[in-house]
């Protein structure tokens, strides 16, 4: 399966993990180079279990090496190390067919998701977008030092392309989220400091923002090992409570704005 798509019909903010998911078609693997550990530690794990908890959801569950849901199209296959972080992705260079198939794909998941976001619209005027990710800290090394906090916040909420009309949702969202913590440490949430949004951001903000917004999330990995992929099952939890915590008070901004 591609992605799930959970609908409700009484939603008015959907969450979407596009980098989820961990599978990959049986022509990619043939010539995938990555082994699984690699190919985690650039993915997104267990975001799809953060969105899941919101009743209307979308979950993908191929990997961004088989076709990168939040790149634009042109770049949505990764072709050379410099469009995946330096990686050797493939044993040989990816058919026409292969990226082909690839981008089929990523066009059938951007229609459907059109046709999501239009019901949502034609049922209560608009919609709030959550765009959860996760991003690695920890990229010299499992035994050096973690990337400096001043440049790697938390949480790091991106708006670069949402409208101003929508400034209020995303206040809603920090401050929401700055009011707790997760273990011990309070929250660092900060906006458009390593990340400002990419392509479903774009995309949703770009066609839908008079009457909706997408914010992008970026959480650090702070609830994983980047380097094993061991789960802090608690620090995992505490976050995705988070999440549902602001969900609540975006929604509620959103439908002072839109008027609904």
């Amino acid at each position: 399966m591609f992605a799930t798509f959970t609908p409700d019909d009484e939603a008015r903010l959907i969450a979407v993990a596009v980098h989820n998911g961990h599978d990959l078609r049986v022509d990619v693997a043939a010539i995938m180079a990555l082994d699984d550990i690699t190919r985690t530690r650039e993915e997104d794990p267990y975001t799809g279990d953060w969105a899941a908890t919101f009743p209307m959801h979308v979950v993908a569950h191929r990997s961004r090496f088989e076709v990168d849901l939040n790149r634009e199209r042109e770049n949505a296959v990764y072709v050379t190390p410099e469009d995946a972080w330096g990686l050797d992705v493939w044993r040989g260079i990816p058919s026409e067919r292969i990226v082909a198939q690839s981008l089929d794909l990523f066009d059938t998941f951007y229609s459907k998701m059109e046709t999501t976001l239009d019901r949502m619209v034609e049922a209560h005027g608009g919609f709030v977008l959550f765009d959860i990710h996760s991003y690695n800290h920890r990229r010299r090394g499992p035994d050096r030092p973690p990337e400096p906090a001043t440049d790697n916040p938390t949480v790091n909420l991106g708006t670069g392309s949402m409208p101003e009309r929508w400034r209020p949702v995303a206040d809603a969202f920090l401050d929401t989220v700055k009011e707790h913590r997760i273990g011990d440490a309070p929250i660092d949430v900060r906006e458009n400091v390593r990340f400002r949004g990419r392509q479903m951001a774009a995309f949703v903000n770009e066609r839908y923002g008079s009457v909706g917004c997408a914010l992008a999330i970026e959480v650090k990995k702070i609830y994983i090992d980047e380097w094993t992929g061991r789960i802090d099952a608690d620090a995992h939890s505490q976050v995705g409570s988070v999440l549902r915590m602001a969900g609540s008070e975006v929604t509620r901004a959103w439908s002072d704005v839109a008027g609904q």
